[in-house]
């Protein structure tokens, strides 16, 4: 039966568990008064306390006491070992490297992990380079024609050297920013205000960058310059507006002088056209007359030739040629008689406009009909045919005049 059930346990009606008589078997859970007690006894034989907790009662005072003095000790070496573990062992981010100073000197730099070291002796100074840092400088300064300006530009620069960064210098970031402004000051100092402004800003940021560069160098920061930008350059705020006008000034003339640049393009190419054409004309015209001459003196000379065997028939024909060459453009008749020496020259321009006023103060007015203009045509014949008979009459009296002389 069980414990609490009625008539049950009739010889002790008490908890099983109570310390009180426990018969046979009964058994309970430890005691912590008595495990503690133990384990105190074992540390007390492991730091060399021999005594137990028996004996008398002097003998246990003393053996209790020592039992917690070493109890102390245990705790304290507990406590210092822990502290020297955790002391020496610490971890270096990738991004960054350890510099390791032993007495204040430097000993070794450390990779990125798990990494030891003497707890107390060595300092460990972590140090990022992988990440790019920047920061921002503005500064009036003059330039080399005694002008001031203002120049704002940013630095973008990592750590290479760990080392050097940590110990060489007190304030790397100081040192980097009065570089900074040496290395601007000494190329703005060597450039003209125009230059600063316009053409040189772009170059002004690279030559800055090398400038700077020696400089850190020279002084071992441990550290590389990335880039420098120029973000802006401007006058000082008083003369802004003046400086304006200069540069809308240079920028009219830069537009003028594209705009004759542009018109230079034009007319020259043409210019030079003409003139080629003129001496291509030059030289057509050239080989046109030589060929001519040529020409000429070819047949200048095959009509020697021909005169040499009969000059006269020759001369003869030379005159005919000449002679219609020349009456063929004339309006005029020029009518040789035979057997007189006297030539007869008919206008026959001026008796044509005789004869056509006539006609035309024959016809009757306005444009007429068809009969009309037939009557017209029919005067024009006639007019024609008087003409011709005045012609005729007058060549007859000039032969006859012409006989009447030679018989007298």
């Amino acid at each position: 039966m069980a414990w609490n059930e009625p008539g049950g346990n009739r010889n002790n009606d008490r908890d099983p568990w109570s310390s009180g008589n426990r018969g046979g078997n009964d058994q309970g859970p430890p005691d912590l008064d008595e495990a503690l007690k133990k384990g105190l006894d074992k540390l007390n034989r492991l730091f060399g306390n021999k005594g137990g907790s028996g004996g008398s009662g002097g003998s246990g005072s003393s053996g209790g006491s020592g039992g917690g003095f070493g109890l102390i000790l245990a705790v304290v070496g507990l406590l210092v070992f822990g502290f020297l573990a955790w002391q020496s062992v610490y971890i270096v981010d990738e991004r960054e490297n350890g510099v390791v100073l032993r007495f204040g000197e430097y000993h070794t730099t450390t990779m990125p992990g798990l990494n030891f070291k003497i707890p107390l002796l060595d300092d460990v100074r972590m140090v990022t380079v992988t990440d790019v840092r920047s920061f921002q400088s503005t500064g009036h300064m003059l330039t080399e024609d005694e002008n001031i300006v203002s120049v704002n530009l940013s630095v973008q620069y990592r750590v290479e050297e760990p080392r050097n960064f940590v110990l060489n210098v007190r304030s790397p970031s100081t040192t980097l920013q009065y570089a900074t402004d040496s290395a601007l000051r000494h190329e703005v100092g060597s450039s003209t205000l125009h230059g600063v402004l316009t053409e040189r800003r772009a170059e002004l940021g690279q030559l800055v960058e090398k400038r700077l560069q020696r400089f850190l160098n020279t002084y071992t920061v441990g550290m590389q310059i990335l880039r420098v930008n120029v973000e802006s350059t401007q006058p000082p705020e008083p003369v802004q507006e003046a400086f304006r006008d200069v540069q809308r000034a240079r920028e009219d003339m830069q537009r003028f002088v594209d705009q004759a640049e542009q018109y230079r393009n034009r007319v020259v190419p043409e210019a030079r056209g003409q003139a080629q054409r003129i001496r291509e004309e030059a030289k057509a015209y050239r080989d046109k007359v030589v060929e001519a001459a040529e020409g000429e003196t070819a047949r200048f000379l095959d009509v020697l030739g021909v005169y040499e065997q009969a000059p006269e028939i020759t001369a003869r024909r030379l005159y005919i040629d000449t002679m219609q060459q020349v009456l063929t453009g004339t309006s005029k008749v020029v009518v040789d008689i035979e057997q007189g020496n006297n030539l007869m020259m008919l206008p026959l321009d001026q008796m044509m406009k005789g004869g056509a006023r006539a006609m035309a103060d024959d016809a009757p007015g306005g444009s007429g009909s068809g009969d009309t203009q037939h009557q017209g045509i029919g005067s024009t014949n006639d007019r024609i045919d008087r003409i011709s008979d005045q012609v005729i009459d007058r060549i007859r009296d000039q032969q006859n005049s012409n006989s009447g002389r030679e018989r007298r």
